[in-house]
């Protein structure tokens, strides 16, 4: 029976079909492994089911690994040195296609909130301080009707696109570094900062690492229009995040929604402090159903590995 690494807590359905099938070890933390943490567990065991957080540097290959496989439990990887895992050997996998939906719907849960100006009311209410209802009283963006502008048109680009022109009936922009044909009604923009100037919302749904890290420049925050806003679904580190603070403090845009930061679980004191952003724990995936579909495909990767078969999502 081969040996199994979980690295992190998982749904129990997961840890459960695991160990019906592999030798499993399971450390029950909330704490990733550090990169000589990751070495190890890479000349300890057979295959590792890891997440974001999990530092799988190049240095975590050194030598010659025992593992055949890191099956992610995620859809990003940039905690994984691909091309070290890929040089050592070792398979990487990733569970892209039962995450799309669950993202999608918290990129418009920060429109919606960013917009209306969700979680500033819910502070008024809560402190005490709300008098009541008048007609000024905190005005924000509407939604419906606006031009929406999505950077990256992937899976989770195109579920943000189909939420946002038939549900909302927003006109679609996007950005895409080669040319993406789309099942929608929706444009395509020669650069990144075309579209930041002509949209009234910016929703961010690219991979992170690579050549994405601050792909949102300071340059390209400049180009938005003062009353749009900015939500960011996808990693913190393709957002250059004081650029974004600066224009928040600053209101040459009107707000931000934000589900994941530069270095989590860091988050900025100065962005915490802001009025116009709104602010997640990276939620994207955490609903149940979605985190034990995460489980099942990282586990079915493993399985086929152990089985000498084809991955399913081999990255």
């Amino acid at each position: 029976m081969k040996t199994l690494l979980i690295t992190r807590e998982m749904p129990e359905a997961t840890v459960t079909a695991a160990r019906n099938r592999f030798d499993v070890t399971y450390r029950q933390t909330d704490q990733g492994l550090t990169p000589p943490e990751a070495h190890q567990a890479l000349q300890d065991y057979d295959a590792v089911l890891c997440t974001l957080g999990d530092q799988f540097q190049a240095t975590a290959f050194a030598g010659t690994p025992r593992a055949g496989i890191i099956a992610n439990f995620g859809v990003g990887y940039n905690h994984i040195d691909l091309a070290a895992a890929k040089a050592a050997g070792v398979s990487v996998t990733n569970t892209p296609d039962v995450v799309t939906d669950a993202t999608a719907d918290i990129a418009m849960t920060l429109v919606l909130s960013a917009c209306r100006r969700a979680g500033e009311g819910e502070r008024l209410v809560r402190s005490g301080q709300w008098q009541g209802w008048t007609p000024t009283q905190m005005l924000g963006q509407h939604v419906t009707g606006q031009t929406v502008g999505i950077v990256g048109m992937g899976r989770i680009g195109q579920a943000i696109a189909r939420r946002c022109h038939y549900g909302f009936g927003m006109p679609v922009l996007y950005f895409n570094r080669s040319v993406k044909d789309v099942d929608m009604p929706a444009r395509q923009v020669a650069t990144l900062n075309a579209l930041m100037a002509a949209a009234d919302i910016i929703v961010v749904a690219v991979p992170g690492g690579g050549e994405n890290i601050q792909l949102i420049d300071a340059k390209a925050i400049d180009a938005m229009q003062s009353h749009a806003v900015f939500v960011n679904i996808a990693r913190g580190d393709v957002v250059d995040e004081e650029a974004l603070i600066t224009a928040l403090q600053a209101r040459k845009i009107a707000g931000a929604g934000l589900d994941v930061y530069a270095r989590e679980p860091e988050v900025p004191e100065t962005l915490k402090a802001l009025e116009n952003a709104v602010l997640l724990p990276h939620l994207g995936t955490a609903a149940l159903k979605v985190r034990e579909d995460m489980g099942a495909m990282a586990l079915n990767n493993i399985i086929a590995w152990d089985a000498g078969k084809p991955l399913f999502n081999a990255l």
